[in-house]
């Protein structure tokens, strides 16, 4: 992940690997797709690719610093997510040095190459046969079915419930895509890739109360934007309060920033701050058609709902200072909050979007017994929510809070049928919950998976499977004596 991993899935006790050095060139780029080593970063392959007009759309926030092994590693996902999907719908085949030493490419399987992989003597053949009896005996297959996540992103646990029925077909490279290097050691990928529509538009909605979202969601919904992003009050505070280092970040003018900014400020002084800021995108391949997108949702916004703001950025270079805020955000809030502390536990959670009106004021009201500092940013065309509290880490009760308040998140979460992280994954930050959003009998599952790939438990140990909440608490940088 280049060390950009947001669950503490980069880091252990153990052997840490680090692919960037060595272990990171392009090897084939054409229209069937791109073969690229681990270590490779992001912006390094996205530049290539963008030469002949493809993409990898899974990029992150992160996507200036992260590696396209990480985001493998990871199943990780971002702004496109809402219409292009995570990484795993775009890994085709994957190198992997397994517990035996060797290296071994994984790709679906089926039919007769699928009968020969069960029926081949040796270390790869048993892989598949065990894992094959693994999903399609039936008591499990009832038990991965039942337990499957209900929403549309989930980075939790080994998606078992995805990788086939090992009867007819067997995908041990899914399997691998967001287990986080617990399985095996990715040293080879083999991505597909999408033509990106080269002209976008954007139309900005200010909301004065989160009880909006019921009605607007699923009216933006019905206009198939590209992206669908929301970031809070909070954030949109943070972000004018450092406006210079955001004009940094753009590389920007402070006052031409600023003077950008001045429709929103004078927005926020008519009416107060918007409680959320909603980003809709819409990607075509003329700017005219892009922009008539977005003035098609402009304009039945402002007739559905006059009180709240509505702005139109004609061009993607219109919309920058927006998408500076909503991808910024976290490293403002990290680099500058002095004596507090960022502590991203609770930082992902997913719940279906059309129950984020009735699920965020209880959210809200969870944090409120806290009183935490925080802010609110995501994907809200998916659901997926990236919470950060600032913490005082010299508090003595900071570390019980802290655990207190994601055991209560969660179990909020899971009664909406959520998942406990989209695109983070589970690393230290989640394994202990694990068990909480998939039950003892699909925890179960995902220990005999760790178990038949990796059973001296030496890649990445203590993530997925395997640690609990005093381990957590453990790991935390916090003064000893708190815990």
């Amino acid at each position: 992940s280049g060390g950009t991993d947001m669950s503490g899935g980069a880091i252990n006790d153990s052997i840490i690997l680090d692919m960037t050095a060595h272990i990171n060139k392009l090897l084939e780029l054409g229209e069937a797709g791109a073969v690229v080593e681990p270590g490779m970063y992001f912006r390094d392959f996205d530049k290539e690719t963008k030469k002949k007009n493809l993409e990898l759309p899974s990029y992150t926030a992160s996507r200036e610093i992260n590696t396209v092994g990480g985001m493998a590693a990871n199943d990780s996902g971002g702004e496109k997510n809402l219409k292009y999907g995570k990484t795993a719908r775009y890994v085709q085949e994957l190198e992997v040095v397994l517990a035996d030493g060797q290296a071994h490419t994984f790709k679906k399987t089926e039919g007769e190459e699928l009968q020969h992989k069960l029926a081949e003597q040796s270390f790869e053949g048993d892989l598949y046969r065990r894992v094959a009896a693994l999903v399609a005996t039936p008591v499990h297959r009832a038990i991965i079915e039942a337990h499957k996540p209900q929403v549309e992103k989930n980075s939790s646990g080994y998606a078992l419930w995805d990788i086939g029925d090992g009867v007819n077909s067997l995908n041990l490279a899914r399997l691998m895509v967001g287990a986080q290097g617990t399985l095996g050691i990715i040293t080879k990928i083999k991505y597909g890739l999408v033509h990106p529509k080269q002209y976008a538009s954007m139309t900005i909605l200010f909301l004065d109360t989160i009880a909006e979202l019921g009605e607007v969601v699923p009216e933006v919904l019905r206009h198939q934007p590209d992206s669908f992003e929301a970031y809070d009050d909070h954030t949109f505070k943070f972000a004018m309060r450092f406006l210079p280092e955001l004009a940094v970040q753009m590389k920007a003018g402070i006052i031409s920033l600023g003077i950008s900014f001045l429709p929103e400020l004078w927005l926020a002084i008519r009416g107060g701050i918007p409680k959320l800021v909603l980003l809709v995108e819409f990607r075509a391949d003329t700017q005219q058609e892009a922009l008539a997108k977005a003035r098609a949702l402009a304009e039945e916004a402002k007739h559905n709902r006059s009180h709240i703001g509505v702005r139109v950025a004609k061009t993607e270079a219109g919309a920058k200072k927006y998408w500076a805020i909503r991808r910024e955000s976290f490293n403002l809030l990290r680099k500058k909050s002095k004596n507090r502390r960022t502590a991203p536990l609770f930082d992902d959670f997913v719940v279906p979007p059309l129950s984020m009106p009735e699920f965020l004021p209880k959210l809200n009201a969870l944090l409120a017994q806290y009183d935490l500092l925080y802010t609110m940013a995501g994907h809200v065309g998916d659901g997926n929510l990236h919470i950060i509290p600032l913490i005082d880490p010299t508090s003595p009760q900071i570390a019980k809070t802290l655990d207190e308040l994601t055991h209560k998140i969660y179990d909020l979460v899971i009664t909406y049928h959520g998942s406990i992280t989209g695109e983070h994954n589970d690393g230290y930050a989640r394994t202990p919950y694990v068990e909480k959003m998939f039950g003892p009998e699909m925890n179960a599952l995902f220990m005999e998976t760790k178990k038949i790939f990796d059973p001296q438990n030496i890649f990445n140990p203590g993530k997925k499977v395997g640690s609990t909440f005093s381990d957590l608490l453990n790991k935390l940088d916090l003064p000893k004596n708190v815990a």
